[in-house]
């Protein structure tokens, strides 16, 4: 699939001479700290030297004083508490991260996740009325709740208090909780808005630890924060930059023995980054709610040693195999069903049901589909006498306006501009078809359907130093408004050592005409490609940098992204 290759505009040339000399780093990795906002001196230590003193006091978060004091009324009372959240990653790190925090001082706690399946996402009746049956009196929910005022109301009835820890937008009804702990409510000053749900939770403790317990003993729960941030895909700025990077520390040196299986169980020899959480230790996690029930993912990370956590990882393990199962059967019934319709491969939308895919892994599907045909794409399935389905985006088109536009078809929908979850009534299926295909093709630009490639700058191989790669990774952790930069090269050619394996890839020495450096290369999906770079053409490389670490040798090896002649 043809890429369009985008070009971030290049800072003001006196600029990037100040910042260069002022850091003493060279002149491109300066413009790329400027394009990311770090202006000066000051901008830049505090990027390239996190530290936990750059967290902002958790009681800036509107209600976290009445927060902090309900749940010590808790404590000194013995009530019940109950620790209520989602079923994805985010979720379930948050419970285990609040549990096991209260559970170091106090007994009467337990937790709670819906099922996926029976239950749906948020706040069910009937985990309000297993509180009740239970004898709790409050419960604390996280990465969920801030559109839960039927079922906040419901409990208040039964005399249940909720705290609320959500970080998704609010609705103008707010929840009659005693505290909603939410940096998107309108009303909330605290400085930084995109915390993950776990991140929320970390918060709360923090809070809590500062008024009643010692302040660093919540740091050691940094490891279950790293997880939620990289698989939630929140931004990897501000303060989820230093909860990450501090996160990821605990993680490659000390983690808690849950999540120290579940790297042991997937063969993760060196360091984990945030992609190699992504594509690691979240799928896993994720695995538990989307095959069966994500408790068993909670009692993982709440593992207090290593042979329980050993024996739970590998029951989570064999879920991933059958989530990677249903996975790749639905993907390819998927992309059949439109290779096999000419409308359908025409179309500017991808809608696809089937009654009997499953419903964990249908959003994976979705994005598995933009993949090969790059346009919105909603892959549905049945559940409870209702087509519920994920939605999927393409870069810079808003989904949640599209299914804004058809809200008269659907029974509910919610998510934001690239991610959304609808349910609807099976007979309004075709319609809803129809129109949403019709709003996309009236609102979709032939921009918008080509797949981008973003580069930060262009960059001569001899650029490429020992002092650049050390700099360049003291810009980790990378993610979302903190990516590996892109950089570009021109009049590349192939030095040597070129071939393909497993028949798409392909690996070379790359070099740069009138330069001495050559450098390991490795183009995946590229393989198109290889007869004319085999036949010596010159060509434009997008690429990343990374070290690549090899029988226990490292070495700098270029990512390839694109390649144009």
């Amino acid at each position: 699939m043809e890429k369009r290759w985008v070009y971030k505009p290049l800072p003001d040339k006196d600029a990037v001479l100040r910042l260069s000399e002022r850091i003493n780093v060279n002149a491109y990795l300066s413009a790329i700290l400027l394009q990311r906002g770090t202006q000066d001196f000051e901008e830049a230590r505090r990027y390239f030297r996190p530290a936990l003193d750059q967290l902002f006091d958790p009681f800036l978060i509107l209600d976290m004083h009445k927060a902090v004091d309900r749940i010590h009324q808790a404590v000194n009372q013995n009530e019940k508490i109950l620790v209520y959240g989602d079923y994805d990653v985010d979720g379930t790190t948050a419970v285990a991260l609040v549990l096991s925090y209260l559970k170091s001082f106090y007994t009467h706690c337990d937790f709670y996740i819906p099922d996926r399946h029976a239950e749906g996402y948020g706040v069910s009746e009937a985990g309000v009325r297993w509180a009740e049956e239970n004898g709790f009196t409050l419960i604390i929910a996280l990465d969920l709740g801030i559109k839960a005022s039927d079922m906040v109301t419901l409990a208040n009835h039964k005399g249940i208090d909720f705290i609320i820890c959500d970080h998704h937008l609010p609705d103008e009804n707010i929840p009659s909780a005693i505290a909603i702990l939410d940096p998107k409510r309108p009303d909330c000053q605290y400085p930084y808005k995109e915390l993950s749900g776990c991140g929320l939770g970390f918060k709360l403790i923090h809070a809590y630890a500062l008024r009643h317990r010692v302040e660093k003993d919540v740091f050691d729960y940094l490891d279950l924060v790293a997880v939620s941030i990289a698989s939630d895909i929140v931004p990897i700025n501000g303060e989820n930059r230093v909860l990450c990077f501090f996160g990821l520390r605990k993680l490659n040196e000390n983690p808690r023995p849950g999540l120290k299986a579940l790297k042991e169980i997937a063969g993760i020899k060196t360091e984990l980054d945030i992609s190699g959480v992504v594509f690691t230790l979240g799928p896993r996690i994720n695995a538990a709610g989307r095959v069966a029930h994500a408790r068993a993912a909670v009692e993982l990370l709440l593992a207090d040693t290593d042979e329980e956590a050993n024996n739970l990882a590998s029951q989570i393990n064999l879920r991933n195999d059958q989530r990677r199962e249903f996975d790749l059967s639905t993907t390819e019934e998927a992309l059949a069903m439109i290779d096999a319709d000419e409308s359908l491969k025409r179309a500017r939308t991808t809608v696809l049901y089937k009654e009997s895919w499953n419903k964990g892994v249908i959003g994976i599907v979705a994005s598995r589909c933009i993949e090969k045909y790059y346009r919105p794409t909603i892959i549905l399935t049945l559940s409870n006498d209702r087509i519920t389905g994920s939605a999927r985006s393409v870069n810079g088109f808003d989904l949640y306006g599209a299914l804004q536009g058809c809200s008269d078809l659907l029974d509910k929908f919610g998510g934001h501009k690239y991610a959304a979850g609808l349910t609807l009534l099976p007979e309004n299926l075709p319609a809803f078809q129809k129109k949403f295909e019709e709003v996309v093709a009236h609102t979709i630009t032939e921009e918008q359907l080509t797949p981008i490639i973003e580069i930060d700058i262009q960059i001569p191989f001899d650029a490429i130093t020992p002092k650049f790669i050390n700099i360049l990774k003291q810009m980790a952790p990378f993610g979302p408004e903190n990516p590996r930069p892109v950089f570009e090269a021109r009049n590349v050619y192939v030095a040597n050592s070129l071939s393909v394996f497993k028949d798409r890839h392909m690996r070379f020495l790359a070099g740069q005409k009138g330069n001495e450096n050559v450098f390991s290369a490795v183009a995946f999906d590229l393989a198109g490609y290889y007869t004319r770079v085999a036949n010596g053409d010159r060509f434009q490389m997008a690429f990343t940098i990374e070290e690549n670490t090899f029988n226990g040798s490292t070495s700098i090896q270029l990512r390839v992204k694109d390649i144009k002649f």
